[in-house]
C-alpha cells in the first residue's frame, strides 16, 4: 500500500492539474464534507424513490472532463435508467481508494495513476470501464518565443515539477527522442494554480498542463504560449486520461446496473459532443462546490474544444483500445516504473453500450480483464 500511495500522490497531482488552473479548486471544508457524504450514501440499494443509488467519486472539483456526467444527470438519463446518481469529491486518500473500498461504485482516475493500483501483490479491486477522452491531451506549455516549442528546448530552462517518477521519466524520454538532455533542466516545485499567469510573470519557464483547461486558459487570459503534446512526440505516451473506473465487486454482483449506468453516461457525453454550450451550462449549474463561479468564459471555451476530444477518432465514446492501453503499460514496465508487467490488465469494454462489444480492440482480447489481476 505504501508504494501505491507514493506513486498515487505524485501522478494524481498531474491528473488534478486540470482542476487547479485558475478556476476549479474547492475549499477543504467542501471537499471533506462531500467525501463524507459519499461514504454515507454509497450503496447499490434501492432508495425511497425506487431508484438504485449510485455514488460516483470525481477526481477533483467539477470541470469539463466531467460534463457528460452532469449532462446525463440534468437531462434525466440516469433517472430513466432507474438510477439515483450522486457526485462526490474525493477524500484525502483519493477517488480510486474510495472506489476500491466500496464507498463509491464508480470513480475517475487516469491510466498512469491507476498503474499503481494494479502494480501490487494484492491489486486494488477496480477496473477501468471507459475512457473519458480518447487521447492524452497533456503536454508542456511555455512562453511563446522562449524556444521551448519542442522537448529539446527545455535544456537550460526552469520546469515546475511534481517530482512524480512517471512525470520525470516521460520528460527524460521525450527529450532524448528530440536529442535533448533532461539533466540540463532546472527543476522547481510546482505550486502553481494559474499556469498562464505564472508563465507571464516568469515564475517558471515551462509547466505540464492538460490542454483542454490550462492551454485553453492561456487563450482566455490572452497569454501567448508554445505547447507540445507528449502523444505527438511518442505514441506510446498517448495513454488514456482520464478514465472511469468501477468497483470490481459491484461489477460482478450488479452487471445490469453497471451497464445501465454506462449507457446513460455515454448518452450524456454524446450530448456534450453535439451540444457543447448547453452541456457547459449544465456543468456550471450542477457545480455545488462553487469552484466554477466566475470562470464561465473558461468553461465555455474549454467545452468547445474538449467536446471534440471525448470521442475524437474512435467509433464510439468510452472505448478503450487494447493496443494503446498495452503500449503505455509496456513502456512503464520497460522503464522500471512498475514492478509487474501490466499489459492486458485492468480494463474492459464490456459495460459500454452494445456497439462496443464488437470493438476493434478485439474486446481487448488481451485486456478485457475485469478482475484486474
Amino acid at each position: 500500500m505504501k508504494k501505491f500511495n507514493k506513486i498515487l500522490a505524485g501522478v494524481l497531482t498531474a491528473a488534478m492539474l486540470l482542476g487547479l488552473s485558475a478556476c476549479g479548486s474547492a475549499s477543504d471544508a467542501t471537499t471533506n464534507k462531500e467525501a463524507n457524504q459519499g461514504t454515507e450514501t454509497a450503496s447499490d440499494a434501492e432508495g425511497e424513490n425506487g431508484l438504485t443509488k449510485i455514488t460516483f467519486c470525481l477526481d477533483w472539483t467539477p470541470n469539463t472532463n466531467h460534463t457528460g456526467l452532469y449532462a446525463a444527470k440534468a437531462l434525466g438519463y440516469y433517472e430513466e435508467a432507474g438510477l439515483d446518481v450522486t457526485f462526490v469529491q474525493p477524500p484525502e486518500g483519493g477517488a480510486t481508494s474510495m472506489c476500491a473500498a466500496g464507498q463509491a461504485q464508480f470513480a475517475i482516475d487516469a491510466q498512469d495513476t491507476a498503474a499503481a493500483a494494479w502494480d501490487m501483490d494484492e491489486p486494488l479491486g477496480i477496473t477501468a470501464v471507459a475512457a473519458i477522452l480518447q487521447h492524452n491531451t497533456s503536454g508542456i506549455m511555455s512562453r511563446k518565443g522562449d524556444g521551448i516549442d519542442s522537448p529539446k528546448g527545455l535544456e537550460g530552462k526552469t520546469y515546475s515539477t511534481w517530482e512524480s517518477p512517471i512525470e520525470l521519466a516521460m520528460l527524460d524520454y521525450v527529450m532524448k527522442q528530440d536529442g535533448g538532455d533532461f539533466s540540463k533542466v532546472k527543476q522547481i516545485p510546482n505550486d502553481i494554480t494559474d499556469e498562464p499567469a505564472a508563465l507571464a510573470a516568469k515564475q517558471t519557464d515551462a509547466i505540464w498542463v492538460f490542454y483542454g483547461w490550462g492551454g485553453i486558459n492561456a487563450d482566455v487570459e490572452g497569454v501567448d504560449v508554445d505547447y507540445w503534446a507528449f502523444g505527438d512526440i511518442a505514441p506510446e505516451l498517448d495513454y488514456y486520461t482520464p478514465i472511469i473506473v468501477a468497483n470490481n465487486d459491484f461489477l460482478e454482483q450488479n452487471p445490469d446496473t453497471a451497464k445501465a449506468f454506462m449507457e446513460a453516461t455515454a448518452k450524456g457525453y454524446e450530448y456534450a459532443i453535439e451540444n457543447p454550450k448547453d452541456a457547459a451550462d449544465m456543468l456550471i449549474a450542477g457545480d455545488d462546490t462553487g469552484s466554477l463561479k466566475g470562470c464561465e468564459d473558461l468553461v465555455y471555451a474549454s467545452q468547445e474544444w474538449i467536446s471534440k476530444q471525448y470521442k475524437a477518432d474512435a467509433f464510439q465514446w468510452g472505448i478503450i483500445d487494447a493496443d494503446r492501453w498495452n503500449a503505455f503499460y509496456s513502456w512503464l514496465y520497460e522503464n522500471k516504473l512498475t514492478t509487474n508487467d501490466l499489459t492486458g490488465k485492468g480494463f474492459t469494454n464490456d459495460y459500454l453500450p452494445a456497439a462496443a462489444s464488437t470493438t476493434s480492440a478485439n474486446d481487448a482480447a488481451t485486456g478485457s480483464d475485469s478482475d484486474a489481476e
